[in-house]
Order: structure tokens, then C-alpha cells, then sequence
């Protein structure tokens, strides 16, 4: 299972990040020919030796320009001091990857999921979750211990992709008069599990559960479960498919 982390939560355009340059800033002419090429210009920032750091996004990743003292030429990369500390990764963390985590946290938050767990729990974890997904079952096992302690509480964002069935399975779990309860009878039977399909899905589930495709495909997911949780320095981070030992223990935190 490939497990993903940064470069795919950047596919989302940086224009509307909290931090960024205002629109009406003159930037000097080499940053404008990089902005030129397709760079998005989201930040800039003190650099040692006379440089000038902007903070940028091109082709999915984060990137370091540095303008020359002359203001004439601008130099692309990571700049490193005279202990080899890497100058530009807390930058690109606060211009760039922190304001992007909590972009995505925040729409994750309005996607319809339906709750698994404890709601005052001190750690929330997403995960796109398919009826019919047998590795999404695996995680909702894995996950008993840390769900049942009252430490985390799992939101599960539904979608029906896998079978024909999916989209009305999900539905129903949506449109149930007791969402958390029809969830936890569903994923505890497992394979035995007798959860209907709706044969007509109600316009205002269908509409959640097509949002919940799109959020999906722009999160650059590709299959489910996909897991989406906060590191411990609140980085937004993916895992794909259900987690071995190590990524579980990442995910959930202590026991």
C-alpha cells in the first residue's frame, strides 16, 4: 500500500491561502518571470546573505526562490548554512504546508461523515470510506482499541464507488435515523452485514455523497480507506488503505 503525504494534499490552488502576498504587491521582475512559468508566488520571507525568500507553489510542490541582492537574478532550491540545517524548511512549513493543512482540515470538517466515537475525543481522524470496502472494515477493527478508550473518534466520510450497490449502501447509512448506530451494526457484521441499498436516493444525500467524491479526487485520493489525520506537528497527512503496525500507531497515537 502506497502511503502519501504532502504532494498530493498541495492539488488544490494556494490562491486563497490565509498569509499570501496581496494581489497589489509590485514583485521584482525574476519572481515575476517564475510567476510567468506558472508559479503561484504565496509568501515571502528573510533569508541570510543579502536574499530575499519567497515562498511559491509550481507543478504540485512547494518550492524556496531566492531574489539576488541586486534584485536581477533569482535562485530555485533549498538554501543550507554552514551546518547543513536546511534554511528553507521551516518557511515553506509556515508560508505554505501549515496554511494548506488547515485549509483541508476545514473542508474536511463540512463533508458529510458520520461520527464513530467519542465527540469530545482529543484526536479526530478522516477516512473516505466505502460500504462495500472490505480494507475500510479492517481499519474500523484496527481502530476498535483507541474508539473504545474514548481517544479518538473516527468521521467517516461516505462514498459509493466500489460496487454498483455502493452509492445506495452509503445512502442508506447517510439518510439512517440513527446514523452512528447504523454504521457501527453495518461495520461489526462485517461481511455479514445486511445493510440494504436505497433504491432512490434522496437529491440532498446524493448531492453529499457527490461532494464527498469531489473532495476525494481533489485530496488525491484514489481508493478507500483513505485516512487523513493530523501529525504531531499538525501536519495534514494521508495514509492508503488499511495501515500496517507503524502507520496504525502514527495515526491513532498512544494506546
Amino acid at each position: 500500500m502506497m502511503r502519501f503525504t504532502r504532494a498530493p494534499l498541495l492539488a488544490i490552488s494556494l490562491l486563497a491561502l490565509p498569509g499570501g502576498l496581496p494581489l497589489a504587491e509590485e514583485l521584482p521582475a525574476p519572481i515575476k518571470a517564475i510567476q510567468a512559468r506558472g508559479a503561484e508566488i504565496v509568501g515571502r520571507f528573510g533569508a541570510p546573505g543579502g536574499l530575499q525568500g519567497y515562498a511559491a507553489f509550481y507543478n504540485g510542490q512547494a518550492i524556496a526562490l531566492y531574489l539576488t541582492a541586486d534584485g536581477q537574478h533569482v535562485l530555485l532550491g533549498n538554501l543550507f548554512d554552514a551546518q547543513g540545517e536546511n534554511l528553507s524548511r521551516a518557511p515553506l512549513e509556515k508560508l505554505v504546508y501549515e496554511p494548506m493543512a488547515k485549509e483541508m482540515w476545514n473542508r474536511l470538517e463540512k463533508t458529510g461523515w458520520i461520527a464513530d466515537g467519542k465527540a469530545g475525543a482529543p484526536r479526530i481522524v478522516y477516512l473516505f470510506s466505502d460500504p462495500n470496502c472490505p480494507y475500510c472494515n479492517r481499519f474500523w477493527q484496527q481502530a476498535r482499541p483507541w474508539v473504545e478508550a474514548g481517544k479518538v473518534q473516527l468521521r467517516h466520510i461516505m462514498v459509493g464507488m466500489l460496487q454498483e450497490d455502493s452509492p445506495g449502501k452509503a445512502a442508506a447509512l447517510l439518510a439512517a435515523p440513527h446514523p452512528e448506530a447504523a454504521l457501527a451494526a453495518h461495520e461489526a457484521a462485517g461481511k455479514a452485514s445486511t445493510l440494504a441499498p436505497l433504491e432512490t436516493i434522496p437529491p440532498a444525500v446524493k448531492k453529499q455523497l457527490d461532494d464527498n467524491l469531489t473532495m476525494m479526487d481533489q485530496l488525491g485520493a484514489m481508493a478507500t480507506p483513505a485516512v487523513f489525520y493530523l501529525d504531531e506537528k499538525g501536519r495534514l497527512q494521508q495514509q492508503q488503505g488499511a495501515p500496517g503496525p507503524d502507520e496504525l500507531a502514527k495515526i491513532m497515537g498512544p494506546q
